[in-house]
């Protein structure tokens, strides 16, 4: 095999590849030698055919499976040799002259092709000690934890029907109705028994205000106007009448907080309930402050690191964002117009947008790769298993989906391996901690990113 390199430009390469006639007919007589006991046709029993009918019979699509497996192999071959590392799949091109190419179909002539391809850029790691990063941490005291009870008894109020009573916010009502637009029913304008809790926005806007003052036995009339973007079209921005019957109203009972409130959910005692609910508060916070720093840190890193980047890894990011953004403004009926931009400078966005999420891919990459950070097969399990959980009554369906679909997998490892790269940097920058309030931490900056979908695991 030879290989030339016939062009370079940057991280471009093209490479010509020849593979001599005399090996690939020696290829070529191994591949018959492995299938001559298997093949049976008729007139001849099985493994008896001889080797110029099978020639004659098998021999193009033979040559074919020869051509195919050699060219996979010798292309990797080559990069190997060479120690390059492409960016993506090297596209592969044969000669446009179909004599030259039937002279290789028939072993007369050498295979030539050649493969291009853009190489990934060596990066200089910024040494992490000097990122500046801070750890935003909230205290959760006494206060938060008895605000946080308060208002899961708030959450868990029980009704009770009171004669007489004037409906009011957050009192449930029972009700029946029949709406109508110009006096014409409409489908989905009927109910009976509906529950309506008053204050809570079940129902659309004016409905509820005409219930408040209702008692049980009265039948108001109610007019309410539909929403301009109401998902039924016909209905959207229409103006409505329901005639209604008030059957009940009941007042909101909160429970009071004690020890049979916390036998409730399960619990032995009031203190145990205080102390789950400020694990999950700890929890929440500590979640939040993680995704702050995480967007800080690539923040930095994206700042930290500049090299040329892969023009068909870019091109790709691109396409990607590109078409989800197309696609949500389809489904939202909106135009770029609508959002203050026009075509040409919403792509300079996304396209700044696809330089840094393949910059930090890379960056990524290459810090997960020096560090020897690996995704384990117990991880990957328990977030196949997570993943069937949010789709009750049909996990069979999404294990038999990981299994048979190709590159599924990598939707499961690349964020692992991202988080596990991250947790790396961060043990490395040590940031110092920072207390600020509830509020300062779940404020979020509105330049940057999140996060880096598709980081290469």
């Amino acid at each position: 095999m030879q290989v030339t390199e016939t062009s370079t430009d940057g991280l471009k390469r093209t490479l010509k590849v020849i593979v001599g006639a005399n090996e690939l007919a020696e290829r070529f007589t191994s591949r018959i030698d492995e299938v001559k006991d298997t093949i049976q046709l008729r007139g001849f029993r099985k493994g008896k055919v001889p080797i110029g009918h099978i020639k004659k019979v098998y021999g193009r699509s033979l040559m074919a499976e020869v051509l195919q497996d050699l060219v996979e192999k010798s292309s990797q071959q080559a990069l190997t040799d060479r120690q390059e590392r492409p960016a993506m799949q090297p596209q592969i091109a044969f000669s446009e002259d179909k004599d030259e190419l039937e002279q290789v179909m028939e072993g007369k002539a050498d295979l030539a092709y050649t493969m291009s391809f853009e190489v990934l850029p060596k990066i200089d790691l910024v040494d992490f000690s000097t990122l500046k990063l801070e750890r935003e941490v909230v205290e959760v005291d006494d206060e938060t934890i008895d605000k946080a009870v308060g208002d899961l008894a708030e959450r868990n109020v029980s009704f009770e029907v009171e004669e007489g009573r004037a409906a009011a916010e957050g009192d449930q009502l029972k009700i029946d109705f029949a709406g109508s637009i110009d006096g014409t029913p409409f489908e989905g304008g009927t109910g009976e028994d509906m529950e309506v809790v008053l204050g809570r926005g079940g129902f659309i806007p004016g409905f509820e205000d005409g219930l408040k003052g209702a008692k049980a036995g009265d039948e108001p009339t109610i007019k309410a106007t539909f929403p301009a973007e109401y998902q039924v079209a016909e209905l959207a921005g229409k103006e409505a009448s329901f005639a209604t019957k008030v059957k009940s109203v009941a007042k909101p009972v909160k429970p009071e907080i004690n020890e049979d409130f916390a036998k409730g959910f399960g619990l032995d005692s009031l203190d145990a309930l205080r102390k789950v609910m400020r694990e999950r508060i700890e929890g929440e916070y500590a979640e939040f402050s993680r995704t702050k720093i995480k967007r800080a840190l690539l923040d930095q890193l994206d700042k930290a690191h500049s090299f040329t980047l892969p023009e068909a890894l870019v091109n790709q990011e691109f396409d990607q964002i590109w078409n989800q953004v197309n696609n949500t403004l389809k489904q939202s009926g909106k135009t770029f117009e609508d959002e203050g931009k026009t075509e040409e400078s919403a792509k300079a966005e996304y396209r700044t947008l696809a330089e840094r999420r393949v910059r930090l891919g890379l960056v990524l990459a290459e810090i997960g790769d020096k560090a020897k950070v690996e995704v384990t097969q117990e991880e990957l399990r328990n977030a196949l298993f997570r993943e069937a959980r949010r789709f009750p009554g049909q996990e069979r369906m999404v294990y038999e989906y990981f299994e048979k679909t190709p590159g599924a997998v990598q939707q499961l490892r690349a964020p692992i391996y991202e988080d596990k790269v991250v947790d790396h940097i961060l043990g490395e920058a040590k940031p110092t901690d920072k207390k600020v309030s509830r509020e300062e931490l779940l404020k979020m900056p509105d330049d940057g990113e999140a996060d880096v979908p598709g980081a290469p695991g």
